[in-house]
């Protein structure tokens, strides 16, 4: 299948770069419920257009060693999957599976709908605001300058719009992203975002476009209703939610909690 580079019609400016490719490496490392983690990849970032168009193809490994009563048992799993977004189209490749799923990208629609003639990369710094980021200052990482954001317990390093290094820490789970190799404003050819001759299941995001005007104003009232729930209201609703859940320790919760509240109350400025 060949990459469509769409029209040139409501094209979206994701970053203030207009072409890329970024390698990366990840590595994520930590011990939760009793099991220890330890897993490594790499991803290869391809865009242009402004980011318009663009295709991540990513390939993962993780272990997981598990004990309990004495007993030890390791599994390991191996990813490799692709995303590539075409102006709004969002397509996710599933190797393991020889599956294609193409869908709306909910937050692109989101802009065009909200704030069609907003800057895509300005718009998305004003959701880290309102999500609790801050920006704590610029840094140079492989001779690039980058605005480091703090978010949600983590840091990322972003120049232009595009992030180059990522660390952040969830329940025990620390994750860091780094680019090892940057290369910007270069020809990118239309084979890098070519997809593999997989079957196409296409998925239906049930948002028409009146959804969507409101969508942020439902997703307000929902982060304030959060805000005024007690930790033993949350707990009872997130393990409804997730049966999983209930095997997560008193204080990993708590600290989801925590940090939820937290959030929250940067988001609303209390």
């Amino acid at each position: 299948m060949s990459g469509c580079n769409g029209s040139a019609q409501n094209k979206l400016k994701r970053y203030d770069l207009k072409s890329g490719i970024v390698e990366y490496v990840t590595t994520t490392s930590g011990k939760v419920m009793g099991s220890t983690i330890n897993g490594s990849g790499t991803e290869t970032l391809y865009f242009k257009d402004w980011g318009a168009l663009e295709l991540k193809e990513s390939v993962l490994s993780q272990t997981t060693i598990m004990k309990f009563l004495g007993n030890s048992s390791t599994e390991t799993e191996e990813t490799h999957t692709i995303v590539k977004l075409d102006n709004g189209d969002s397509y996710s490749v599933d190797f393991n599976k020889k599956q294609i799923y193409v869908s709306r990208d909910i937050s692109m629609d989101m802009i065009m709908a909200n704030q069609p003639n907003g800057d895509a990369g300005e718009v998305g710094e004003s959701m880290l605001v309102s999500m609790g980021g801050e920006k704590t200052g610029t840094e140079k990482f492989l001779g690039y300058t980058c605005d480091v954001w703090e978010i949600m317990g983590g840091k990322q390093w972003i120049h232009k719009g595009l992030m180059l290094k990522m660390e952040m820490t969830v329940l025990g789970i620390t994750t860091k992203t780094e680019a090892t190799s940057v290369k910007l404003d270069v020809s990118v050819p239309n084979a890098n975002f070519e997809l593999p001759d997989f079957p196409i299941q296409e998925i239906e995001n049930f948002m028409g476009d009146e959804d969507l005007e409101y969508d942020a104003e439902e997703m307000e009232e929902g982060m304030e209703m959060m805000q005024h729930l007690s930790f033993e209201e949350w707990k009872q609703a997130v393990i409804e939610g997730d049966p999983e859940m209930k095997d997560a320790s008193e204080e990993e919760l708590r600290h989801s909690y925590d940090m939820m509240q937290k959030v929250l109350k940067l988001r609303s400025g209390n």
